[in-house]
């Protein structure tokens, strides 16, 4: 798959013109350059509430200890959509809108976890329980408030 990134580097702008091209013919120079324009502005309309929404969820699941896999993965995507649509063109901007649709990150989002694995190694807790557990193993060196000092 990587080995066609190039291949795709170059073929991206030479299907933004064509297209660039064939929507110019059909309705006009300056109706093209609207349609530029207008699938920009809107992209950023929908990006920044699409965004708001995320950040929303990003904080919920923090504040419940979880991992916010999904939100982190609906964060990425909505990045990849703001570039796609600085880019100037009909192809990153359909592009990109499909990104900011919701159910079209979550059926991304479920493809690709189906292919990985993710392994949480920290756990994620209010500080009000901080140094009350205390870990009973045989190899566990365990000091006491009065036992530590700094170097």
């Amino acid at each position: 798959m990587v080995r066609y990134l190039p291949f795709a580097l170059l073929l991206l702008p030479i299907l933004e013109i064509a297209l660039f091209i064939k929507v110019g013919q059909a309705i006009g120079l300056l109706s093209t350059l609207g349609l530029v324009i207008g699938a920009a502005l809107l992209g950023v309309l929908l990006l920044r509430q699409q965004g708001v929404s995320v950040l929303g969820q990003l904080r919920r699941e923090v504040g419940r200890g979880e991992m916010p896999a999904r939100a982190i993965a609906d964060a990425m995507m909505l990045g990849i959509a703001a570039v796609l649509l600085v880019l100037p063109g009909f192809f990153s901007d359909a592009v990109a809108l499909c990104l900011l649709l919701p159910p079209v990150r979550g059926w991304i989002y479920q493809s690709l976890a189906k292919r990985m694995t993710v392994v949480s190694t920290a756990s994620y807790r209010s500080s009000a329980g901080f140094g009350e557990r205390r870990i009973d193993r045989p190899a566990t060196i365990d000091l006491d408030d009065d036992e530590f000092r700094e170097k």
